[in-house]
């Protein structure tokens, strides 16, 4: 069998924890394989052996039937192996040749050779479908292309092997489309991927064959296009999963937030959001659709405090909190999952434990005197650990940063749910999470409503906003374009209005 890639019998531990239990895995030339497991499962780290950023404690690697020892990135590249990292690797302030060249210089008479190389990094561009600039600044550039780069990176230094660690979880659903396209091109042109997801849709999309591995182990190879996405879930949590969120009617009380002709800028000082109005009454969820890009971090941001509106007002619970800072608002009864959760939700480099308590460590039992009382920050920290099902190596003592993104979300919406918000805002709550935690985050938020609280969630996945909401504002352009019942829409409608289509016109 003509594999390009052969990782068996591999096993790796870090302290307290074994990351990859005896995992093996075979890559064909010319497919594109799946690596498929829940958050925590070890893919990331089974593919950071692959790419020599570790070494593994046991197993072997065999690259085009050739035992071979990885023992940094340079080998990987030189074998042949590239990796798109879920968080990319790129100056802002450079162009985008000279981040592709960064570590590979062309070099005439000693001094750098850009136009040969920019001339090649547009060459490769168009063989493979990019579009990508080779003279843009990467800080001028939307996020999917910057990931466009980071595979141009890999093909600039001949890799034939291509590893995408979650390359999606940053992007548009339009650029997600594109980047299947991509991927498919690659393909065609005799490359090999593997890609690590755990979102079933795009591995029905466009991968061939697909590895499930659960808490560190291999649980089996199989063939996509016979696999149904319920078998490749139940394979990767270990039970059945449920696609649907289950919910009953809502039962909305009294206005808890009231946004009146609301009007914020953005970074740029250009109006993001415009004269933009919504109520949210106490149990119900209220979705946010729109295309990235459209106000909805500007929105979130003067509610939250985090900007400053220029015009209109945030009414909570019938008081004014225009004008508070973003510690009198959560006081006041907001909870607030952030978008970027490492750069907005967590403070990476402390504990679990201090992460959990950032809005509560002022008050007792957490201090007394101006002292952190350690055995009550513990208590509260294993109360969530346990009721958010947070896995880490060293339980609340772990340091934030070694965690995995599924779990660092667990752990925001354990520590904002426990402080029993009125209005719990929701953003992307579960962006990069495996099938097991959306169902179980899905639930939490369900029960928040049950409970009373008004949620507001944005998201751009459409079909979460359409299985949580009670009640669905589009946003386009800063605008809202209008307000619909989610059990009398549908993607479609959703989407011509999230195109700019009043309801009005757009009714077919």
């Amino acid at each position: 069998m003509d594999y390009v890639v052969e990782m068996v019998g591999i096993r790796k531990e870090f302290p307290g924890i074994v990351a990859n239990d005896d995992i093996t895995l075979q890559l064909k030339r010319g497919e594109i394989h799946a690596l498929l497991g829940e958050n925590g499962a070890g893919k990331s780290t089974l593919m950071s052996i692959l790419f020599g950023m570790y070494q593994p404690d046991r197993g072997v690697i065999k690259v085009n039937g050739r035992e071979v020892r990885i023992s940094n990135p340079n080998v990987a590249n030189r074998l042949g192996i590239g990796m798109v990292h879920q968080h990319f690797k790129l100056v802002e302030a450079f162009t985008v040749t000279e981040n592709i060249i960064l570590g590979s210089e062309t070099r005439r008479v000693g001094m750098l050779d850009i136009r040969t190389a920019a001339n090649r990094v547009e060459a490769l561009s168009k063989q493979y479908g990019l579009n990508v600039d080779p003279h843009a600044k990467i800080e001028d550039i939307s996020v999917g292309m910057q990931q466009r780069v980071e595979i141009l990176k890999m093909l600039y230094r001949d890799a034939e092997v291509l590893i995408f660690d979650e390359p999606t979880a940053v992007l548009t659903p339009q650029e997600i489309e594109d980047l299947q396209g991509i991927m498919k091109n690659l393909v065609q042109e005799g490359k090999s991927i593997i890609l690590i997801t755990h979102k079933l849709k795009e591995i029905k999309a466009v991968a061939d064959r697909c590895t499930v591995i659960r808490r560190g182990r291999t649980i089996g190879t199989v063939d996509v296009a016979d696999t149904s996405r319920e078998t490749m879930a139940e394979m990767m949590v270990g039970r059945s999963v449920s696609f649907k969120v289950d919910k009953q009617e809502s039962r909305p009380g009294e206005t808890v937030l009231e946004i009146r002709s609301l009007t914020v800028k953005n970074s740029k000082k250009v109006d993001a959001l415009k004269a933009f109005s919504l109520e949210l009454r106490a149990g119900e969820i209220v979705g946010i659709a729109g295309v990235d890009g459209n106000g909805q971090t500007e929105l979130i941001e003067a509610i939250t405090g985090l900007r400053q509106a220029e015009s209109g007002s945030v009414i909570l619970n019938g008081k004014d909190i225009t004008g508070l800072s973003v510690r009198q608002r959560n006081e006041s009864g907001i909870g607030h999952i952030p978008e970027d959760r490492q750069k907005r939700g967590l403070v990476l480099d402390y504990t679990l434990e201090e992460n959990l308590i950032l809005e509560i460590y002022k008050r007792p039992p957490y201090s007394k005197n101006g002292l952190l009382q350690r055995a009550a920050i513990r208590k509260h920290a294993e109360h969530i650990i346990q009721s958010f099902d947070v896995r880490s190596g060293e339980a609340g003592r772990s340091i934030v940063r070694s965690m995995s993104g599924g779990n660092q979300q667990k752990a925001i919406i354990g520590r904002e749910v426990e402080r029993d918000p009125d209005l719990l805002i929701a953003v992307q709550p579960t962006r990069g999470l495996d099938v097991g935690s959306i169902e179980y985050i899905h639930r939490r938020l369900v029960e928040q409503r049950d409970k009373g609280k008004a949620v507001l969630l944005v998201s751009l996945e459409l079909d979460e906003v359409l299985n949580l909401s009670d009640r669905i504002a589009v946003i386009n352009n800063g605008e809202l374009v209008g307000v619909v019942n989610a059990s009398e829409t549908n993607e479609q409608e959703l989407g011509l209005m999230m195109a700019g289509y009043h309801k009005e016109e757009g009714s077919a």
